[in-house]
C-alpha cells in the first residue's frame, strides 16, 4: 500500500498543491510552521475522517478561502482508489467519484500508523488518550466497531439526559432499565472488539520491546474495564443508579475503559524514565504496524511528525533500517538522507512544497 499524489487546495496553508510521492521514505523539511505536519494532517484526514490536531474543521480551511478540497490517490496490491474530501458548511467525502452518505465508509481504504511528539501523552495523559489510541487502530480494521461505539455514545448521552431529568424533574427512576439495556448491548459489542485488539497489541509488543532493549526491561498491557458479561454490567448500572442521579452522569461503563502499562512489574507513566515512556510508545507504535499487516497483508502508510527529532543520527537510521515494505513520510526540520534506502526529499516553506 502507498500513496502516490497529495493534492490540496486551500487546506491550512496551502492554496494548491500537488506532492507526487515515492513508495519508499519521503523526507519534508524545513523550519517550523511552514506546513511541513499539514500534509501529514491531510493524509490522516483522508485515511480516518478527521483531524489529529483540531476537532473544528472549519480550521483545516485557508483563512482567506470558504472552502477546501484534499485528494489523495494511492494503490494497494489488490487496487488503485482516490478520496477527496470537501470542507465547506459541511463535510463531503468521495470515494472513487462517488460521494458517500457515511462517513464511516472512509476507513479502512487508506491504513496509517503516526507518530508525534505529543503521542507520549497516550501514556502519561488521562484514559481519554489511550481510548482514543485503541479506537483509531480499531476503527481501520473494523467498520462494525465505530458503529457500536457511536451508538453506546448515543444511548450514553440519553441516559446522562434522562438522570439529570430524574434529579430535577422527578422523573421515574424505573425507565432507567431501557438505558441501561441499551447500554449493555452496544458495550458488549465494543468491549469484544477492544479486548481483541489489546491481546493482539499484548501478542506484539513482547517481541519489540525485547529486542529494542536488548532483553533489558519486560513489557506488560493490562486492559482495565468495567465489563465482564452482560448480566454483571447491568448490575454495575443499576447499584449506581442513585449515585449517577446525584452527579447527573454515568460513573461506570466502557465509556471509561483503560489500559495500563507496566515495565518490569512498575507502571511506566508513574515510575518510568523519559527514556523508557518513549520507548515503550515506540513499541506500541510499531505493534501496531503489525497488527494491520497481520489483518490486509499489507504494510500501512508510516507518518513520523517531528519524530526523528526524538533520536540520535545513529538511533534514527537502525529504526527506519528495520523497517521495510512500508512507504513512509517523514518531517524535520534538518534535511538527511538514509543509506541503502529509496528516499525523496521535499523542501518546505510557506506552504509551497519543491522536489531538493
Amino acid at each position: 500500500m502507498y500513496i502516490k499524489k497529495v493534492k490540496l487546495n486551500n487546506f491550512r496553508n496551502y492554496k494548491q498543491q500537488e506532492i507526487d510521492l515515492n513508495n519508499g521514505i519521503n523526507i519534508f523539511f524545513g523550519d517550523n510552521a511552514q506546513g511541513k505536519t499539514n500534509i501529514l494532517e491531510a493524509i490522516f484526514l483522508c485515511a480516518i475522517g478527521k483531524s489529529f490536531r483540531v476537532k473544528k474543521e472549519k480550521e483545516l480551511i485557508n483563512t482567506e478561502e470558504q472552502n477546501a478540497i484534499i485528494e489523495i490517490e494511492f494503490e494497494k496490491t489488490d487496487r488503485e482508489g482516490k478520496i477527496k474530501i470537501q470542507l465547506e458548511d459541511k463535510k463531503n467525502i468521495y470515494i472513487n467519484g462517488i460521494k458517500q452518505s457515511k462517513f464511516s465508509d472512509i476507513l479502512g481504504n487508506i491504513n496509517i500508523v503516526m507518530f508525534n511528539p505529543d503521542d507520549i501523552e497516550i501514556l502519561k495523559g488521562g484514559p481519554a488518550k489511550r481510548r482514543r489510541f485503541l479506537n483509531i487502530l480499531i476503527s481501520q480494521l473494523r467498520p462494525q466497531y465505530v458503529y457500536n461505539l457511536n451508538m453506546y455514545l448515543k444511548a450514553l448521552e440519553q441516559r446522562n439526559n434522562y438522570l439529570r431529568q430524574i434529579k430535577l424533574e422527578n422523573k421515574s427512576k424505573n425507565l432507567l432499565e431501557i438505558w441501561d439495556e441499551k447500554l449493555a448491548e452496544y458495550a458488549e459489542n465494543v468491549y469484544k472488539y477492544r479486548n481483541e485488539f489489546i491481546e493482539k497489541i499484548k501478542e506484539k509488543i513482547s517481541k519489540i520491546h525485547y529486542n529494542i532493549t536488548e532483553d533489558k526491561e519486560e513489557i506488560k498491557i493490562k486492559y482495565i474495564t468495567d465489563y465482564e458479561n452482560k448480566q454483571k454490567y447491568l448490575e454495575t448500572l443499576k447499584k449506581n443508579w442513585d449515585s449517577d442521579i446525584i452527579k447527573g452522569y454515568t460513573t461506570k461503563g466502557i465509556h471509561r475503559d483503560d489500559f495500563f502499562i507496566y515495565i518490569n512489574g512498575k507502571q511506566v507513566n508513574i515510575y518510568g524514565s523519559q527514556g523508557q515512556n518513549r520507548t515503550v510508545i515506540l513499541s506500541l507504535k510499531l505493534a501496531e504496524l503489525e497488527i494491520i499487516y497481520d489483518e490486509i497483508n499489507e504494510y500501512p502508510i508510516l507518518l513520523l511528525d517531528d519524530f526523528m527529532s526524538e533520536l540520535d543520527s545513529k538511533r534514527r537510521e537502525n529504526f527506519l533500517k528495520g523497517i521495510s515494505n512500508t512507504q513512509i513520510l517523514i518531517t524535520c526540520t534538518d534535511k538527511f538522507t538514509i543509506d541503502n534506502k529509496m528516499c525523496k526529499t521535499f523542501f518546505v516553506k510557506d506552504g509551497n512544497v519543491n522536489i531538493e
